[in-house]
């Protein structure tokens, strides 16, 4: 598979998470959802969340299962995130890699293309979710607006360089695999 096509998302919202609605996951017939923690729920600085994040969790948990797998090391600081939406997780995974993934997709017992990855990030969430045969879903960052640390220039020169690739980022663009992706 070319870089092009493990960098394309097969769908891109162009928002927040708090835009992936239930229609959308059910439109796509996804069963499961892994979610990025930083910047995806809640800014990298923070350890708290925000109400409108946990009303989004307790919605989308009526329809699909949800775990949190992230590459931040910290296990208190993303065991308090999830412990806060009462979520399972997995702290330390390494993306790109495939491993940890793999382990929240099976703990949810469901086939890999019914599950999503959700995330900010092309060179982390969407790189390794594609390697796996989810569904991949690009998000925009979820931003502190008292936060004086800019945080989103690599995520600028991963978008130039996917889009150099190959990859097309527009928000209604999505892939059809054959026989597996929707």
């Amino acid at each position: 598979m070319s870089w092009g096509k493990l960098l394309q998302p097969d769908l891109v919202l162009g928002n927040s998470i708090l835009s992936l609605t239930s229609g959308i996951i059910q439109t796509h017939q996804i069963k499961g959802l892994v979610l990025d923690v930083d910047d995806t729920l809640v800014p990298i600085r923070d350890s708290n969340t925000s109400p409108e994040l946990s009303e989004w969790v307790e919605e989308i948990r009526t329809i699909t299962s949800l775990w949190l797998v992230s590459n931040n090391l910290s296990q208190y600081r993303i065991s308090r995130i999830a412990e806060s939406l009462n979520i399972p997780y997995i702290a330390g995974a390494g993306k790109p890699s495939r491993r940890k993934l793999k382990k929240a997709v099976d703990a949810m017992n469901l086939p890999v293309e019914q599950v999503a990855m959700v995330g900010d990030r092309l060179f982390t969430d969407v790189l390794a979710g594609n390697r796996l045969g989810m569904f991949t879903i690009l998000v925009e960052p979820i931003s502190n607006i008292d936060s004086d640390i800019p945080n989103y220039g690599f995520r600028s020169f991963e978008i130039w360089f996917s889009q150099l690739l190959g990859a097309s980022l527009s928000m209604d663009a999505y892939r059809l695999m054959p026989g597996n992706k929707k």
